[in-house]
């Protein structure tokens, strides 16, 4: 490791290291012996992600943070936090990782995050769904609409249905914590 203030090399110490919340990311905190000087390091794991053919034909390296400023978009003045969104990206980040591919459609990403948003928030998945499905029409779109209202009323029978897909720790909870809020449109 070089120090950065006095570009001494290998004699430093770390001081403290903490493992981030998702854990794939370590932080180190180092002092330079040499001028006393402190700072941070991480270390993560370099994973190769695919790149990504957009709908022009370019393609670019994969970046979750594309993912994470659509969904913020979607989601723009509705209930869900940057927490949700940040692991909603992740996610299909992970998910996109495990495949293995070379390459894969921009198309394809916005199809992975639809499912997983249309469970966090209906209006954030019509959002993002008319963005991506790229509806041609009224009729395209109110059918969309229509499959979703559909959807929702058989998820309002059944509360648990498809969470693991918004949730990676649904029906893990804390014992001493209050049962999750479940807000209901009663409008229709």
């Amino acid at each position: 490791m070089r120090c950065p203030f006095c570009a001494v090399d290998e004699r430093d110490k770390v001081i403290e290291t903490r493992v981030s919340k998702d854990g794939r990311e370590i932080r180190r905190r180092r002092e330079c012996e040499a001028c006393t000087r402190r700072f941070t390091t991480y270390e993560r794991i370099e994973e190769s992600m695919p790149l990504v053919i957009k709908a022009d034909g370019r393609r670019e390296p994969f970046d979750r943070n594309k993912i994470e400023h659509g969904i913020h978009a979607a989601v723009a003045k509705r209930p869900v936090s940057q927490d949700q969104v940040k692991q909603l990206a992740l996610d299909v980040e992970r998910e996109i990782g495990e495949l293995a591919l070379s390459e894969i459609a921009s198309r394809e990403i916005g199809e992975r995050v639809l499912p997983r948003l249309r469970l966090l928030d209906p209006v954030a998945y019509v959002r993002f769904a008319s963005i991506y499905r790229d509806f041609g029409d009224l009729d395209s779109f109110t059918k969309e609409l229509d499959a979703l209202r559909e959807d929702t009323g058989r998820h309002l029978a059944d509360p648990g249905a498809d969470r693991h897909l918004a949730d990676p720790n649904a029906g893990v909870r804390d014992a001493a914590a209050p049962a999750p809020v479940r807000r209901v449109d009663s409008s229709r």
